[in-house]
C-alpha cells in the first residue's frame, strides 16, 4: 500500500482535490494517508464495498475510544444519540423510528412549498451582484426544516449560525475557538429543541418533531435526548450538504452554460461535486480486506469525492455528463448509514435549480467562485451572481 502525505488545508488542493485522488487511486483500493493517520478507500469499488461491510461502523470500539476533554463534553454527550455515529442495534431502533415518522410521502408532499419558498427568495434578490449562497442556498433548506421540524423559521439565522458552528468541529485543523464555538452552539440548539420537545409532547401538531414523539417500534419510543439529538441533526447534516451540494451545482452549471434542469442533472451534480468528501469508519473484527489486513479499532477513511471520479466507475470521469452511465454514486454514502434526509435533499436540489434558472434565465457569475477550506466538507465561501 502507498502511503502518501498532502495537507488537506493547501490552497491547491482545497479548490481542486481531484489530482490527489487520481494519484492516490493509481496505486490501487486503499492508500496510506499520513495526515490522516488512517487507511483510505478511494475507489468506487472499496468505497462501497466499506460502506456496507458490517465488519465496520461508525463507533470506535469502547477499548479504542479517545478520552473525551472537559470542555468537550457538551458536544459528545449530543453526539452520543446521533444514529450518524451508532452501530447497531442502537443505529437499526433509532433510524427506524425516524422512518416512521420522515416518510416519502411527507417529503414528497413538500414540492408545492419549496417552490413557493424558491419564487420568494428569487423575489428579494438584489438588483446589484449578490452572494447567492447568503441570498437562496442557505436559506432554502433552513427555512424547509424549519418548518418539518415544527419550529418558527423566524429562528433560522439562529439555526444557521448554529449548524455552522456545530459542523465546524469536522473541519480539518480546528482550533480551541472553533471548538468553544461549537460547544456554545451545542448549548444553545439543544436549549432551544427541548423547549419545543416539550411543547410537542403537550400539544402535539402535524410537524415532525410530533411525528417522532408519536414513533414507535416493538414498545419503544424515542427519549428526550434522542429526539433533540436527531432534530439537530436532521437540520445540521442535511443543512451543511444540501447548501454545497446546490452552490457547487450552480457554479458547475453556469461554467458550462446549462439551464435545463431535472433529476438526471441533479444526480450528475451530486457525483460531479459533493458536499462530502470523507467519512470514516472503524474495523470491530479482525479481517482482511482489499489485500489489507485490519485490526479490530483500526480506521478507515472513505474518500467519497475520489470514489465518484473513479474511471474504473465512471467514463471520462472528470466530464460532467447528465446522460452518462454507470453506478449511484456515493454522494449520500451507503450501506445502513446512508443518507436518511437524501430524498428531500434531492428535492430541495432540482426545485431550487430549476426554479433559479426558470426566473433568472440571464443568470452569470460575477466573479470567479472559490472554495473554502473546509474539508472534509467541499463547498464554496461565496458564490458571487447577477441576473
Amino acid at each position: 500500500m502507498e502511503k502518501l502525505s498532502h495537507a488537506p488545508t493547501d490552497p491547491e488542493f482545497v479548490q481542486n482535490p481531484y489530482p490527489f485522488y487520481d494519484q492516490a487511486r493509481a496505486s490501487g483500493d486503499l492508500f496510506f494517508w499520513s495526515e490522516y493517520n488512517a487507511v483510505c478507500a478511494v475507489s468506487h469499488a472499496a468505497v462501497g464495498a466499506f460502506l456496507k461491510d458490517r465488519r465496520f461502523g461508525r463507533e470506535i470500539p469502547e477499548e479504542f475510544a479517545p478520552t473525551i476533554p472537559d470542555h468537550l463534553k457538551p458536544f459528545y454527550a449530543v453526539e452520543a444519540h446521533s444514529m450518524l455515529e451508532l452501530n447497531p442495534p442502537r443505529h437499526t431502533r433509532l433510524r427506524g423510528l425516524v422512518l416512521r415518522a420522515f416518510t416519502s410521502r411527507r417529503i414528497a408532499a413538500l414540492e408545492p412549498e419549496i417552490t413557493t419558498l424558491c419564487h420568494e427568495l428569487i423575489d428579494s434578490f438584489p438588483q446589484a451582484d449578490f452572494d447567492l449562497l447568503d441570498a437562496y442556498a442557505r436559506r432554502v433548506p433552513v427555512i424547509i426544516i424549519a418548518r418539518l421540524l415544527g419550529v418558527p423559521e423566524t429562528r433560522a439565522d439562529d439555526l444557521l449560525q448554529w449548524s455552522n458552528d456545530m459542523v465546524a468541529m469536522y473541519v480539518s485543523g480546528r482550533t480551541r475557538a472553533i471548538e468553544d464555538r461549537a460547544i456554545e452552539a451545542t448549548e444553545d440548539f439543544v436549549a432551544f429543541m427541548r423547549s419545543y420537545v416539550d411543547e410537542k409532547r403537550a400539544a402535539p401538531a402535524d410537524d415532525l418533531i410530533s411525528h417522532l414523539i408519536a414513533a414507535e417500534e416493538d414498545g419503544e419510543k424515542l427519549t428526550t435526548d434522542e429526539l433533540i439529538t436527531t432534530c439537530i441533526l436532521l437540520l445540521n447534516a442535511g443543512h451543511e450538504a444540501t447548501v454545497h451540494t446546490l452552490g457547487n451545482a450552480v457554479k458547475t452549471l453556469l461554467e458550462r452554460d446549462i439551464r435545463e434542469v431535472d433529476a438526471k442533472v441533479v444526480e450528475e451534480a451530486l457525483r460531479f461535486d459533493p458536499p462530502l468528501h470523507l467519512f470514516d469508519r472503524w474495523a470491530i473484527e479482525d479481517c482482511e480486506v482489499f489485500g489489507h489486513a485490519f485490526k479490530r479499532g483500526d480506521k478507515v477513511s472513505c474518500l467519497l469525492g475520489a470514489a465518484n471520479r473513479d474511471p474504473a466507475a465512471y467514463t471520462d470521469p472528470h466530464t460532467f455528463d447528465p446522460a452518462r452511465k454507470g453506478p449511484v454514486n456515493v454522494a449520500f454514502g451507503g450501506g445502513i448509514h446512508f443518507c436518511v434526509g437524501a430524498p428531500l435533499a434531492r428535492l430541495e436540489l432540482r426545485v431550487a435549480l430549476q426554479v433559479l434558472f426558470e426566473r433568472c434565465p440571464k443568470i452569470a457569475l460575477a466573479s470567479r467562485p472559490k472554495y473554502a477550506n473546509v474539508f472534509h466538507f467541499h463547498g464554496l465561501e461565496a458564490l458571487h451572481v447577477r441576473t
